[in-house]
């Protein structure tokens, strides 16, 4: 069966390289997964088999581990595949090909065209988080004393080319490339071709005022105005106003599952680039570190525990019942943990909402520790029918969970005032907070109060 699906696969990425069919760029990195790890020879004679365009848009989705494979080939092929992509695809290529090996990275660039260059060189200058690192400088753009049918007939020229794809918007600039109005292709067809553009604006010009964004606006801005104006693109101009490049639905999509994708894999403690390694080996590694980190922090829970063995020898519930404190804490702080970690990476929250956010989630989770210690207590009570114990954990889970509320909103913003990912090393941080906090008020209440 497998076999057969091999060579299924096999046939249909060799019909796309002949031709007879066309598979998009995510289908073709997905067949390409499947037969590198069924097959390394049918899979490396494949890459050298496909065109440039294909190359280069599958190149931009493959994990690092198959990149790897593309950068062996020679120059010249993986250059051209770069040269089909746009701007700032091809920007991010020569980024992650520079994650691998640097030295090739170099050597890959100076084999590209001048113009190319330019334009990488202009990109990759810009901080990760800023607008400029998500834009492409392919834009369709006229200046206000030209005619709608000059335009027309650049559009179809362009189209024609290839060198402008999924285009929305007529960018209109004056004399001095600063942006004037963004015009939606299909009202075009609304004016008369023989009318200069700028007479056209005179008329209309208010319905096309821009929604733009600076290319050093952070890109959670742009993903707002994208959100909050349904911009199927949005125009990226220097602090003077002149248009620089466009960033669109598609940019903003990517960069958004990427970054959702980075923050589950962060809070759980795992690589997302290990998780698409071909071997268990280097996946089950780059989990084993925050594995360490966890057992460290699990021993330091025991130690806080050990310091109370005669009284736990002494009352045997309290074994039976410190899971529960330590468990409830947990789910209570990763709750608010979660919460704060999304609107952290959305941008819904920032430092001047810091006192609200702790006080909100601090006061969630006491009212739930009210609820639920006393929920606890009396089922302790009953459970083991010890003077007070319903008393002493009743106050340990009100303690541990109203902390838990405050610790899951206070760590991943404490992170972000360091410069650190919030979701990196979060869950761990809080892990040990409520578990130490658990067992110590627990069983310090249960000496205090019983022995």
């Amino acid at each position: 069966m497998l076999n057969q699906k091999l060579q299924d696969i096999k046939d249909l990425v060799n019909s796309h390289i002949q031709g007879d069919i066309e598979l998009n760029s995510a289908e073709l990195t997905e067949h390409l997964k499947f037969l590198k790890k069924e097959d390394e020879e049918i899979y490396k004679a494949i890459l050298n088999e496909l065109d440039s365009e294909s190359l280069g848009e599958a190149a931009v989705q493959m994990p690092n581990h198959m990149l790897k494979d593309v950068i062996a080939l020679p120059d010249e092929k993986v250059a051209d595949a770069i040269e089909e992509l746009e701007s700032d695809d091809a920007t991010d290529l020569i980024q992650n090909i520079g994650d691998i090996d640097e030295n090739r990275a170099k050597q890959i660039f100076d084999s590209l065209e001048t113009d190319s260059k330019k334009e990488i060189s202009r990109l990759i200058n810009y901080d990760e988080n800023e607008a400029g690192a998500y834009m492409q400088i392919e834009v369709f753009s006229c200046e206000l004393n030209q005619t709608l049918g000059e335009v027309i007939q650049k559009f179809r020229m362009l189209k024609n080319s290839g060198e402008l794809v999924r285009v929305f918007q007529l960018f209109v600039l004056d004399e001095h490339g600063i942006l004037r109005y963004c015009v939606p292709l299909d009202d075009l067809l609304l004016f008369d071709p023989d009318e200069q553009i700028s007479e056209i604006m005179k008329k209309h010009g208010t319905e096309y005022e821009p929604h733009f964004v600076q290319d050093s606006d952070d890109i959670m801005r742009v993903a707002q105005i994208v959100k909050d104006y349904d911009l199927s693109s949005v125009p990226v101009v220097n602090k003077a106003g002149v248009l620089l490049g466009r960033i669109t639905t598609y940019d903003i999509h990517d960069f958004l599952e990427d970054s959702a994708t980075e923050q589950i894999y962060h809070l759980a403690g795992v690589d997302d680039e290990a998780e698409d390694e071909e071997t268990l080996f280097k996946a089950g590694k780059a989990r084993a570190l925050w594995l360490c980190v966890n057992l460290i922090t699990a021993i330091i829970s025991s130690v806080v525990i050990s310091y109370f063995d005669e009284s736990i020898n002494k009352i045997v519930a309290l074994a039976v019942l410190m899971p529960i404190v330590a468990s409830m804490g947990g789910n209570t702080g990763t709750q608010a943990l979660t919460v704060t970690v999304r609107r952290l990476a959305i941008g819904e929250i920032n430092f001047a909402h810091a006192k609200a956010t702790l006080l909100k989630e601090l006061s969630i989770a006491a009212v739930n520790g009210a609820i639920f210690a006393t929920l606890m207590g009396v089922i302790a009570h009953f459970w083991f029918n010890i003077n007070n114990l319903g008393l002493v954990i009743a106050m340990s889970m009100m303690i541990n969970l109203s902390l838990a509320g405050l610790f899951g909103a206070l760590i991943p913003m404490g992170l972000k005032r360091l410069n650190i990912d919030p979701a990196v090393g979060s869950s761990v941080l809080l892990t040990t907070v409520t578990d130490v906090v658990g067992f110590f008020s627990f069983l310090g209440l249960a000496t205090w109060i019983l022995l």
